[in-house]
């Protein structure tokens, strides 16, 4: 027996610290990037506040609270993913918490980007009252019940995580703080499925009757050409950012259809959840502020600008230090 367990231990051992091995190099790869993208996005956010313009115009108010939502979700997924690495077990109640936020403002970014779609939509189709339907107190009131609409989507899982599932507030949680250690039942997992594809469909149907809109609006021989052609190439962007944040709900999904599936060792299941982490979950919240501060004529001097300025800052610290 005791030849037996030495056995064990020599072959357990470096797997596991392989398994480590390998979080720490794919935490390193993933979190350094994230980090970066979150202090563009942080700069980018400023910038949309820094002039009364971008504070008076309803689609930089739409951006501001897409780029807010996509920023806050970012910053919980690398919160999560440090938690990950050493693991760092919460209890029931901090990860509950966690998870629920972040449900929320996930929720809210596919519904941005169709009022965003519709905001295009009437302006090149109804120009002229376009400044009538789409005011800054309008716009208050979109964002508000965009909040309003995500906030329902927690509230019903949290009930189901209550009812169905073994739910223990100061307990602590055996698995590291994620959806998937949350949620076990039926229930939970059909619900999940059915908001995700009810919601999507929603927001596709709405953002490609947009694109359509716009594109019929295109082809009259009265409108203005480069006007209409922005507008379809952003409405077009909107539905490709949707399929994005689509990926990032289905991460999960498709992680688990690989378990199911084939048969992975502790290393290459490590390894495969971070690379779903970094191209589903990291590099779909970091583009929205790249492709539109670029993208915006308005927005790119004073968002590069900004940049410039906080990037020599930093460095003056760091060369002060």
């Amino acid at each position: 027996m005791s030849n037996s367990t030495g056995q064990q231990i020599n072959i357990t051992t470096p797997d596991m610290f392989q398994v480590y091995l390998v979080k720490g190099l794919y935490g390193a790869f993933s979190v350094s990037p994230s980090f970066v993208f979150l202090y563009i996005n942080g700069i980018m956010l400023f910038t949309l506040r820094s002039k009364s313009v971008f504070r008076q115009t309803p689609r930089y108010l739409l951006l501001y609270n897409l780029l807010f939502a996509d920023t806050f979700q970012l910053a919980m997924g690398q919160l999560l993913l440090i938690l990950a690495l050493p693991p760092v077990f919460v209890t029931h109640y901090t990860c509950t918490i966690m998870v629920l936020l972040t449900v929320t403002v996930t929720a809210v970014s596919p519904l941005n980007l169709a009022v965003m779609s519709l905001e295009r939509y009437v302006a090149v189709c109804f120009p002229l009252r376009h400044s009538a339907i789409v005011t800054v107190n309008n716009t208050g009131v979109s964002i508000g019940l965009m909040w309003a609409l995500s906030s329902i989507d927690p509230l019903i899982r949290l009930i189901l995580l209550i009812l169905y599932d073994n739910f223990s507030v100061g307990e602590i949680m055996q698995r590291f703080c994620a959806m998937e250690a949350l949620f076990h039942s039926t229930v939970a997992h059909d619900y999940d499925k059915a908001f995700t594809a009810i919601s999507f469909t929603f927001v596709g149907i709405i953002i490609m009757c947009s694109y359509f809109g716009v594109m019929i609006v295109a082809r009259s021989a009265s409108s203005d050409k480069a006007s209409t052609t922005k507008a379809r190439n952003t409405v077009l962007l909107h539905m490709i950012q949707l399929l994005l944040c689509l990926s990032t709900t289905l991460a999960g999904l498709l992680l688990g259809y690989i378990d199911r599936f084939l048969t992975l060792n502790q290393t290459a299941r490590t390894v495969v959840s971070y690379i779903f982490f970094i191209c589903f979950v990291t590099l779909p919240r970091c583009l929205s502020s790249l492709i539109y501060g670029l993208r915006d004529q308005t927005i790119r001097l004073v968002f590069l600008h900004h940049l410039r300025c906080a990037l020599w800052t930093a460095i003056s610290l760091l060369w002060v230090c």
